[in-house]
This record gives structure tokens, sequence and C-alpha cells, in this order.
């Protein structure tokens, strides 16, 4: 049966998200194509990779989208590069107003050849918000072109947000790691954990430095500020979210998430 979609933005975005296996793309013309979607809270997609790199803004809501080699999460006012066939699959939490743009591999070659989360300047989100009204045909030497050449031009100035989640394959460090993601108030030590896994302690804490680069303290630390982002992004009250995740108190949760971050959770997420 054929799909029917009447939004055509909607319609581009299914044609550009399905999976491709070939070196080429449809629109060789347009070295960046513009999506706007509206999307409820879903379970995670089925694992899927384009041929277009893509930069994904989250304008509301938040989602988070996960690889072979760790777990981003993107905010409000946040973006997430995915470089061209990366496979990923994506969760989205509370209702998302999704801006993406979908960039030919050769347009963007100062990017990073891995995912990262950045920051949006007001005047990127503002581009981006504008592109996603341009025609899927766009004349690529007209208006609308430079328009696309102004927001490539804006990328090369991208930082790097610290929300990024890398994942063990140690299967013994995988499952403390799992354990930590679907309950990351759990206040054992490692110690304990460890026998929850059938390994020793000593073993697993030269596994986290081996296989993500971090401490266990800090990977659990960064585990709650992504939980955090997650449940404060779906309204649940910052006391709330403090004691689910283990902290002994509310100042103490604002205290590790302003570290982090740079605000308190109440400016995070407050209108722009």
């Amino acid at each position: 049966m054929t799909k029917n979609i009447a939004n055509p933005t909607e319609a581009m975005a299914d044609t550009l998200s399905r999976p491709s296996t070939q070196g080429d793309d449809p629109d060789p013309l347009r070295p960046v194509l513009a999506v706007s979607r509206e999307l409820p809270p879903f379970q995670p997609s089925p694992p899927h990779r384009h041929f277009r790199a893509q930069l994904v803004h989250a304008s509301a809501g938040v989602m988070t989208i996960t690889t072979p080699d760790g777990i981003w999460v993107t905010p409000p006012h946040l973006a997430l590069w995915v470089p061209s066939m990366t496979e990923h699959h994506v969760r989205v939490y509370g209702r998302l107003s999704l801006k993406t743009l979908y960039i030919l591999p050769r347009a963007a070659p100062h990017m990073p050849d891995a995912c990262r989360v950045v920051p949006v300047s007001p005047l990127l989100r503002e581009l981006i918000i504008h592109a996603c009204t341009f025609p899927r045909d766009y004349e690529p030497h007209g208006p609308h072109g430079r328009v696309m050449a102004v927001i490539l031009d804006q990328m090369r100035e991208l930082a790097t947000a610290p929300l990024y989640l890398p994942m063990p394959r140690d299967p013994r460090l995988a499952v403390v790691c799992r354990h930590l993601l679907d309950d990351p108030g759990d206040r054992r030590t490692l110690p304990e954990l460890a026998a929850r896994a059938g390994a020793v302690d000593r073993t697993l804490l030269r596994l986290f430095l081996k296989e993500t680069g971090l401490t266990f303290r800090i990977w659990r630390r960064q585990a709650r500020l992504l939980a955090a982002l997650r449940k404060l992004a779906a309204g649940e009250p910052v006391m709330a979210v403090a004691m689910d995740l283990g902290y002994e108190s509310q100042s103490a949760f604002i205290a590790m998430f302003k570290r982090a971050l740079g605000v308190t959770p109440g400016r995070y997420f407050a209108p722009a």
C-alpha cells in the first residue's frame, strides 16, 4: 500500500530518512535541505542511517540519539551533528518541534566525523527556521541558496556541549552501564555493582577509563545529567528529579547541573 503524506515537508523527510547504501545523492545540486516536523513522544526508532549528514535541532522538547559508540541528548536550543552514514536510532521525550538540515558530506568537510552536541546561536536558529520554509526545489544559486551558504558558514563556529555519554563494548561493563541508565538514582558503589556484573571492581575501574575515557564517578554523574534533562523537559519538578536521581537535596542537584551546563535548570529551560 502506498503511504499517503499530505504535508510536502513530511514527504521530503520521509524520503531523506530512508536508509541508503549508495554513494550518491538524489539531489547533488542542493548541498542543504531543510525539514520541519512536529513529533509526539515515541519509543526508539529502528536503527537506520542516511547518506546526507544531519544537523538536528529541537527547538522544543528533548530527544536522545543512540549510536554504537554512545548516547547524545539534545535539549532545546542545542543541535546534534550526525555524520553521513552513521547508524543511529532516535527516541523523543515530550512533544518535539524538530528542525533538521540534511547536508551533503562534501558541503561541510570541516565538521567532525563523529556525532557532537553543539550550541545553536540565535542567528543560526533563525536561519534554520527560515530555511525550513524553502521549497524542496529551491534555486541553489538564488536567494535561498545564499541563505544555505550562510548556514554552512555559521556551522564552522560551532563548539561542543557536554551532553554525550560514551557506551562501553565490554559485556561486563555494559551490564553495569545499562543498569545505571535504567536506574540512574541507584546509589550503590562500584564494588556492589561489580558483583552484579560478575566482575572485580578494579577490573571495571580499568575498563571505564579504557572504554569510555571517563572514571566511574564522572560517567555516572553524566548519566544522571542526561536523565535529568529528559525528566525536566517532560515537565517533572526539580525536587522530584533530584530525588529520583539519588541526590540528597534539591540544592545538591542544582549545583551539579550548574557546574555541568553553566546555569540552573530553570534558566536552562527558560524560553529563548
